[in-house]
Protein backbone atom coordinates (compact mmCIF):
# COMPACT_ATOMS: atom_id res chain seq x y z
CA UNK A 1 0.00 0.00 0.00
CA UNK A 2 1.66 3.45 -1.32
CA UNK A 3 0.94 5.98 1.20
CA UNK A 4 -0.92 9.37 -0.27
CA UNK A 5 1.24 12.17 -0.59
CA UNK A 6 0.39 16.05 0.47
CA UNK A 7 -1.14 18.16 -2.13
CA UNK A 8 0.56 21.46 -2.81
CA UNK A 9 -2.11 23.55 -2.73
CA UNK A 10 0.57 26.22 -4.74
CA UNK A 11 0.66 23.64 -7.59
CA UNK A 12 -3.37 22.25 -7.17
CA UNK A 13 -6.52 23.51 -8.59
CA UNK A 14 -8.89 26.23 -6.82
CA UNK A 15 -11.26 25.11 -4.76
CA UNK A 16 -14.63 26.20 -5.09
CA UNK A 17 -17.26 25.30 -2.25
CA UNK A 18 -20.66 24.79 -3.89
CA UNK A 19 -23.83 25.32 -1.19
CA UNK A 20 -26.14 22.41 -0.65
CA UNK A 21 -29.47 22.14 -0.09
CA UNK A 22 -31.39 19.96 2.02
CA UNK A 23 -33.26 17.03 0.75
CA UNK A 24 -35.08 14.03 2.29
CA UNK A 25 -34.81 11.14 0.96
CA UNK A 26 -37.80 8.30 0.47
CA UNK A 27 -39.40 10.98 3.65
CA UNK A 28 -37.36 9.64 5.53
CA UNK A 29 -33.30 10.11 4.92
CA UNK A 30 -32.14 13.67 5.49
CA UNK A 31 -29.38 15.03 2.45
CA UNK A 32 -27.39 17.94 1.69
CA UNK A 33 -27.61 17.75 -2.49
CA UNK A 34 -26.09 19.66 -5.38
CA UNK A 35 -27.12 20.11 -8.92
CA UNK A 36 -24.47 18.31 -11.13
CA UNK A 37 -24.71 21.36 -13.77
CA UNK A 38 -23.49 23.59 -10.90
CA UNK A 39 -20.47 21.17 -10.48
CA UNK A 40 -19.74 20.79 -13.93
CA UNK A 41 -19.59 24.54 -14.45
CA UNK A 42 -16.96 24.96 -12.04
CA UNK A 43 -14.59 21.87 -13.34
CA UNK A 44 -15.00 22.24 -16.62
CA UNK A 45 -15.64 25.76 -17.26
CA UNK A 46 -14.20 27.79 -14.15
CA UNK A 47 -11.05 25.29 -13.81
CA UNK A 48 -11.72 24.45 -10.26
CA UNK A 49 -12.61 21.76 -7.88
CA UNK A 50 -15.65 21.61 -6.68
CA UNK A 51 -16.48 20.81 -3.33
CA UNK A 52 -20.04 20.68 -1.95
CA UNK A 53 -20.50 21.81 1.43
CA UNK A 54 -23.32 21.66 3.57
CA UNK A 55 -26.12 24.08 4.26
CA UNK A 56 -26.46 23.74 7.34
CA UNK A 57 -24.58 25.70 10.42
CA UNK A 58 -24.98 22.91 12.65
CA UNK A 59 -22.49 20.92 10.20
CA UNK A 60 -20.46 23.70 8.77
CA UNK A 61 -18.25 26.18 10.44
CA UNK A 62 -17.25 29.19 8.13
CA UNK A 63 -14.51 30.07 9.42
CA UNK A 64 -12.48 26.67 8.55
CA UNK A 65 -14.88 26.73 5.24
CA UNK A 66 -13.02 30.23 4.08
CA UNK A 67 -9.95 28.79 5.09
CA UNK A 68 -9.97 26.00 2.29
CA UNK A 69 -11.90 26.79 -0.59
CA UNK A 70 -10.61 29.75 -2.71
CA UNK A 71 -14.41 30.72 -3.98
CA UNK A 72 -18.03 29.90 -3.39
CA UNK A 73 -21.28 30.02 -5.97
CA UNK A 74 -24.29 30.39 -3.88
CA UNK A 75 -26.47 28.21 -6.54
CA UNK A 76 -30.15 28.14 -7.44
CA UNK A 77 -32.34 26.04 -5.19
CA UNK A 78 -36.39 25.22 -4.75
CA UNK A 79 -36.66 27.29 -1.41
CA UNK A 80 -37.33 30.73 -1.10
CA UNK A 81 -35.40 32.54 1.48
CA UNK A 82 -37.38 32.96 4.47
CA UNK A 83 -39.43 36.40 5.02
CA UNK A 84 -38.78 36.90 8.41
CA UNK A 85 -34.53 37.75 7.23
CA UNK A 86 -36.22 40.63 5.56
CA UNK A 87 -39.20 41.29 8.26
CA UNK A 88 -41.90 40.41 6.46
CA UNK A 89 -44.48 37.24 7.90
CA UNK A 90 -44.14 34.00 5.80
CA UNK A 91 -47.27 32.51 4.18
CA UNK A 92 -48.17 29.02 3.45
CA UNK A 93 -48.41 29.35 -0.47
CA UNK A 94 -44.72 30.26 -0.62
CA UNK A 95 -43.25 27.28 1.06
CA UNK A 96 -40.66 25.43 1.04
CA UNK A 97 -38.10 27.84 2.78
CA UNK A 98 -34.99 26.70 3.80
CA UNK A 99 -34.16 28.24 7.18
CA UNK A 100 -30.68 26.41 7.71
CA UNK A 101 -29.22 27.69 4.15
CA UNK A 102 -30.50 31.03 5.00
CA UNK A 103 -28.29 31.16 8.17
CA UNK A 104 -24.75 29.62 6.30
CA UNK A 105 -25.61 32.00 2.95
CA UNK A 106 -26.57 35.04 4.25
CA UNK A 107 -23.70 34.73 7.15
CA UNK A 108 -20.58 33.37 4.50
CA UNK A 109 -22.22 36.62 1.65
CA UNK A 110 -21.20 38.99 4.40
CA UNK A 111 -17.89 36.74 5.27
CA UNK A 112 -16.88 36.46 1.75
CA UNK A 113 -17.61 40.68 0.86
CA UNK A 114 -15.35 41.52 3.70
CA UNK A 115 -12.87 39.10 3.40
CA UNK A 116 -12.53 39.38 -0.41
CA UNK A 117 -13.38 35.65 -1.47
CA UNK A 118 -14.74 35.62 -4.71
CA UNK A 119 -18.88 34.75 -4.69
CA UNK A 120 -20.93 34.29 -7.51
CA UNK A 121 -24.52 34.15 -6.38
CA UNK A 122 -27.11 31.76 -8.87
CA UNK A 123 -30.76 32.84 -8.85
CA UNK A 124 -31.15 32.01 -4.86
CA UNK A 125 -27.68 32.61 -4.63
CA UNK A 126 -28.37 36.41 -5.95
CA UNK A 127 -31.28 36.51 -3.75
CA UNK A 128 -29.07 35.85 -0.81
CA UNK A 129 -26.80 37.87 -1.32
CA UNK A 130 -29.67 40.87 -1.75
CA UNK A 131 -30.91 40.00 1.66
CA UNK A 132 -27.66 39.78 3.35
CA UNK A 133 -26.85 43.55 2.62
CA UNK A 134 -30.18 44.48 4.36
CA UNK A 135 -32.72 44.12 0.81
CA UNK A 136 -35.99 42.45 0.54
CA UNK A 137 -37.46 40.19 -1.36
CA UNK A 138 -41.06 39.31 -2.99
CA UNK A 139 -42.23 36.02 -3.16
CA UNK A 140 -43.87 35.83 -6.36
CA UNK A 141 -42.52 38.56 -9.05
CA UNK A 142 -45.63 37.58 -11.77
CA UNK A 143 -48.01 38.90 -8.81
CA UNK A 144 -46.44 42.56 -9.35
CA UNK A 145 -48.49 44.88 -12.20
CA UNK A 146 -46.66 44.69 -15.50
CA UNK A 147 -44.33 42.04 -14.42
CA UNK A 148 -44.12 38.73 -16.67
CA UNK A 149 -44.25 35.18 -15.49
CA UNK A 150 -40.49 34.33 -14.77
CA UNK A 151 -40.88 30.84 -13.82
CA UNK A 152 -39.68 27.50 -15.67
CA UNK A 153 -42.32 26.39 -18.52
CA UNK A 154 -44.81 24.08 -17.63
CA UNK A 155 -47.13 22.01 -19.90
CA UNK A 156 -51.23 22.46 -19.98
CA UNK A 157 -51.91 19.98 -17.17
CA UNK A 158 -49.42 22.10 -14.91
CA UNK A 159 -46.59 19.68 -14.96
CA UNK A 160 -42.35 21.11 -15.55
CA UNK A 161 -41.63 20.58 -19.03
CA UNK A 162 -39.75 17.86 -19.33
CA UNK A 163 -37.48 18.79 -22.09
CA UNK A 164 -34.56 20.92 -20.62
CA UNK A 165 -34.04 22.92 -23.87
CA UNK A 166 -37.42 24.23 -23.22
CA UNK A 167 -37.09 24.99 -19.10
CA UNK A 168 -33.42 26.32 -20.10
CA UNK A 169 -34.29 28.55 -23.05
CA UNK A 170 -33.46 31.98 -23.54
CA UNK A 171 -37.16 33.66 -22.18
CA UNK A 172 -36.45 37.53 -21.96
CA UNK A 173 -33.76 40.50 -22.19
CA UNK A 174 -31.79 41.99 -20.08
CA UNK A 175 -30.73 45.66 -20.21
CA UNK A 176 -27.11 45.88 -18.37
CA UNK A 177 -25.85 49.16 -16.63
CA UNK A 178 -23.46 50.80 -19.49
CA UNK A 179 -19.68 50.78 -18.37
CA UNK A 180 -21.08 47.99 -15.62
CA UNK A 181 -19.32 45.50 -14.68
CA UNK A 182 -21.45 42.97 -16.10
CA UNK A 183 -21.17 45.48 -19.30
CA UNK A 184 -17.52 45.09 -19.64
CA UNK A 185 -16.96 41.37 -18.78
CA UNK A 186 -19.63 40.52 -21.60
CA UNK A 187 -18.78 43.32 -23.91
CA UNK A 188 -22.31 44.45 -24.59
CA UNK A 189 -25.21 47.06 -22.84
CA UNK A 190 -27.75 44.11 -23.32
CA UNK A 191 -28.27 40.16 -22.91
CA UNK A 192 -30.55 37.59 -23.41
CA UNK A 193 -31.08 35.08 -20.91
CA UNK A 194 -33.24 31.72 -19.36
CA UNK A 195 -36.24 32.35 -16.34
CA UNK A 196 -37.02 30.22 -13.82
CA UNK A 197 -38.05 32.03 -10.37
CA UNK A 198 -40.90 32.70 -8.73
CA UNK A 199 -39.44 34.76 -5.77
CA UNK A 200 -37.40 37.90 -6.80
CA UNK A 201 -35.52 41.15 -5.33
CA UNK A 202 -37.79 43.96 -4.28
CA UNK A 203 -35.42 46.31 -2.70
CA UNK A 204 -32.01 45.89 -3.24
CA UNK A 205 -29.86 46.16 -0.11
CA UNK A 206 -27.48 48.49 0.93
CA UNK A 207 -24.06 48.40 -1.18
CA UNK A 208 -26.38 46.23 -3.68
CA UNK A 209 -25.59 47.70 -7.17
CA UNK A 210 -28.23 47.06 -9.93
CA UNK A 211 -26.70 46.03 -12.85
CA UNK A 212 -29.29 44.50 -15.30
CA UNK A 213 -32.72 44.80 -15.52
CA UNK A 214 -35.30 42.52 -17.87
CA UNK A 215 -37.53 44.10 -19.71
CA UNK A 216 -40.36 44.05 -16.80
CA UNK A 217 -38.40 45.66 -14.41
CA UNK A 218 -37.49 42.30 -12.69
CA UNK A 219 -33.35 42.74 -11.54
CA UNK A 220 -31.66 40.26 -13.01
CA UNK A 221 -27.71 41.05 -12.45
CA UNK A 222 -26.47 42.86 -9.03
CA UNK A 223 -22.94 43.52 -7.72
CA UNK A 224 -21.55 44.11 -3.95
CA UNK A 225 -20.17 48.20 -3.95
CA UNK A 226 -16.31 48.28 -2.65
CA UNK A 227 -16.17 44.48 -2.20
CA UNK A 228 -12.40 43.64 -2.24
CA UNK A 229 -13.06 40.94 -4.44
CA UNK A 230 -15.44 39.59 -7.18
CA UNK A 231 -18.99 39.77 -5.64
CA UNK A 232 -21.62 39.75 -8.67
CA UNK A 233 -24.82 37.53 -8.87
CA UNK A 234 -27.71 36.78 -11.51
CA UNK A 235 -31.10 35.54 -11.48
CA UNK A 236 -31.05 33.62 -14.47
CA UNK A 237 -29.49 29.79 -14.31
CA UNK A 238 -25.81 30.54 -15.51
CA UNK A 239 -24.97 26.81 -14.83
CA UNK A 240 -26.85 26.40 -18.06
CA UNK A 241 -25.06 25.90 -21.12
CA UNK A 242 -21.55 27.32 -19.93
CA UNK A 243 -18.73 26.24 -22.34
CA UNK A 244 -20.22 27.97 -25.29
CA UNK A 245 -23.71 30.62 -24.41
CA UNK A 246 -22.35 34.08 -24.93
CA UNK A 247 -23.46 35.17 -21.83
CA UNK A 248 -22.59 32.62 -18.89
CA UNK A 249 -19.52 31.23 -20.33
CA UNK A 250 -17.72 34.76 -19.95
CA UNK A 251 -18.94 34.92 -16.47
CA UNK A 252 -17.88 31.65 -15.28
CA UNK A 253 -14.54 32.63 -16.99
CA UNK A 254 -14.42 35.99 -15.18
CA UNK A 255 -15.31 34.37 -11.79
CA UNK A 256 -12.56 31.53 -12.43
CA UNK A 257 -9.97 34.80 -12.94
CA UNK A 258 -10.72 36.29 -10.38
CA UNK A 259 -10.40 32.59 -8.06
CA UNK A 260 -7.06 32.19 -9.94
CA UNK A 261 -5.75 36.27 -8.78
CA UNK A 262 -7.52 35.31 -5.04
CA UNK A 263 -5.40 32.05 -4.51
CA UNK A 264 -2.23 34.29 -6.31
CA UNK A 265 -2.81 36.76 -3.38
CA UNK A 266 -3.15 33.53 -0.93
CA UNK A 267 0.44 32.81 -1.67
CA UNK A 268 2.04 35.95 -1.43
CA UNK A 269 0.07 36.87 1.76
Amino acid sequence: MTRMTRINRATAKPVVGVIGNVHVIENRFPAQVCGEKNLRAVAEVAGALPLVFAGNPDITELGALLDVVDGILLTGARANVHPTRFKVEPNVKHEPYDERRDAVALSLVEACVETGVPIFGICRGLQEMNVAMGGSLHPEIRELPGRMNHRMPRLENGEIHPDPTVVFAERHDVALLPNGEFARILGRDRIRVNSLHGQGVLDPGERVIVEGVAEDGTIEAIRIDEAPGFALGVQWHAEFDPKDGPVNGPLLRAFSAAVTDYVRGRGTA
